[in-house]
């Protein structure tokens, strides 16, 4: 998908001028797949982005957009996009675990790669409120995954719950070093002393 070439900082304030700070949930709901769908230019999608991870939207979403945001997961199929996306999927898990606990799990051994990383990185933000059976109970089935956006996500999730709890994550580390690969291990260990 071609750029225009407009960094983000002024990405996001185009956003801030052309939506109304006022837009409700429903055309929230409206308005999102709809840009992303007919987007032409990678900032489009951006700007989808943006409008989902407002504070002033997080309260609209719950378990039953998760169609919308998987198919942006699977179109998006890039880290640039489903990154993003795994942080607003991360804060419907974090307001409906009960939901989106089952599904994160599916989403662990799903055919798409993309899914699978989301369901790895989706708790990047939530800090003590880490659902760590969660996380590891995501990691697991893709430990062998030879590909580096997975590696690369196993590491990072680690990565961040270090800033928590570095000591959880090597013994996490030391007890899965044989499976983890060499990324995923730098990547983990990389702020722990």
């Amino acid at each position: 998908m071609p750029y225009h070439g407009i960094d983000m900082p002024e990405v996001r304030a185009i956003a801030g001028r052309v939506f109304d700070s006022t837009l409700t949930c429903d055309e929230l709901r409206e308005i999102v797949p709809a840009m992303w769908r007919e987007a032409r230019h990678r900032e489009e999608r951006y700007v989808a982005q943006i409008l989902l991870g407002a504070r002033r939207h997080l309260d609209c979403l719950t378990p039953r957009d998760m169609p919308m945001l998987e198919e942006m997961v699977v179109t998006g199929a890039w880290w640039d996009l489903v990154d993003e996306l795994a942080v607003v999927i991360g804060d419907v898990l974090r307001r409906h675990p009960r939901q989106m606990r089952p599904l994160m799990r599916r989403w662990s051994t799903d055919s798409n790669m993309w899914k699978r990383r989301v369901s790895i990185i989706c708790q990047l933000k939530l800090k003590r409120d880490t659902d760590l059976e969660l996380l590891y109970a995501n990691i697991e089935p893709n430990l062998a995954d030879r590909d580096f956006f997975i590696r690369k996500a196993i590491g990072w999730a680690l990565r961040q719950y270090a800033w928590t709890n570095p000591r959880e994550v090597a013994r996490y580390v030391r007890a899965n070093e044989s499976r983890l690969s060499g990324l995923s291990k730098r990547e983990a260990l990389k702020n722990i002393g």
